[in-house]
């Protein structure tokens, strides 16, 4: 289901509804709502008309989020019908959230009168019981992204980028990354330089590529629910030894074909794909933590070069480790 595009008349705002509900994420409201009231703040002080016009709505007129924080919120049949954004944000209360159907119902056909719809977080599930993901890919906090696929099997969960943009929906990862996605929706409407003095208005990085790995590959393939626990911590000692398959199979005290299985089946990645996370994350922590030339770091991961490098950590992270390290370190 697409959202209808609505066109915006000239110095018309535009409304963008943030949805909250019992026990959201308070940042999860807040973050994306100062990134667009500072964005109208900055066109206020060039003599410019505000560029959006951003309510909080719930099912009633205040909402208690985490922390006890209470929210005045514009009741659903308030909201009027004009809208141009729709964001969802996330929390402990959205799984029971999205379990109600009114609420489903309302952001369904919110939807269809939306530019675009987004999501913070855990607010993903209440975007899939909409049905709004069905047949797209998304993305929401890493500690949730299985139990989101496991509950939508029609959506196509991507654990590791900060946001996804598929068509006119836009989904996100934990907390901080819903400043990440309003900045990229506020750069798609007003340009790259609004959206750059809005980043440094802030003071946050202006907008982390939406593929940027959310958490670190140390967080996903040393959980301690799996059988390569023991294997994973070998290949960090042994960085720049042989990883070839029948060296791997044998640490693991499995045949090839065993282990090949088991390791998919288990960390949804090949053999080869997981000793490249290893070394990428020993790069990605030397980089940060050390001077080290990347020429150095690459032959201590035990990557054959720092071309070779490069392109591996463009893969895992979607920046190169230059940029990253003047990023990050």
């Amino acid at each position: 289901m697409s959202p209808k595009i609505q066109p915006i008349p000239p110095n018309t705002s535009r409304i963008v509804d943030i949805l909250a509900f019992p026990r959201a994420q308070l940042l999860d409201v807040t973050g994306p709502f100062q990134v667009f009231t500072t964005a109208n703040d900055i066109l206020a002080r060039r003599g410019l008309p505000p560029a959006y016009e951003i309510r909080g709505v719930s099912a009633s007129d205040a909402i208690v989020a985490t922390g006890g924080f209470v929210i005045a919120t514009t009741p659903f049949e308030a909201a009027g019908a004009r809208i141009d954004t729709l964001v969802i944000a996330g929390g402990r209360g959205a799984t029971e959230a999205a379990e109600q159907e009114k609420l489903a119902q309302w952001v369904k056909q919110r939807a269809l009168s939306a530019r675009r719809v987004a999501s913070v977080c855990t607010g993903a599930f209440i975007l899939a019981a909409a049905g709004l993901l069905d047949g797209r890919r998304a993305v929401t906090h890493w500690e949730f992204c299985a139990r989101l696929s496991h509950q939508f099997p029609r959506v196509t969960v991507d654990p590791r980028p900060i946001f996804i943009h598929d068509g006119p929906i836009w989904t996100s990862a934990g907390v901080t990354s819903g400043i990440d996605l309003a900045l990229a929706l506020v750069e798609e409407d007003l340009g790259r330089p609004i959206m750059l003095t809005v980043a440094r208005r802030l003071v946050v990085f202006p907008k982390r590529p939406g593929d940027q790995a959310q958490f670190s590959d140390a967080v996903t393939l040393q959980a301690p629910n799996h059988s390569f626990v023991e294997l994973h911590l070998w290949i960090d000692d042994n960085l720049t030894e042989d990883m070839s398959l029948r060296r791997l199979s044998d640490q693991a005290g499995m045949s090839e074909r065993t282990f090949s299985r088991r390791y998919r089946e288990e960390t949804g990645m090949t053999p080869g794909q997981g000793v490249e996370r290893r070394r990428v994350e020993a790069a990605r922590r030397l980089l940060l933590e050390t001077h080290h030339p990347t020429k150095r770091i690459a032959g201590c991961c035990g990557f054959g070069s720092e071309e070779i490098l490069r392109r591996a950590f463009l893969r895992v992270h979607g920046v190169c480790p230059k940029e990253y390290r003047e990023r990050f370190g």
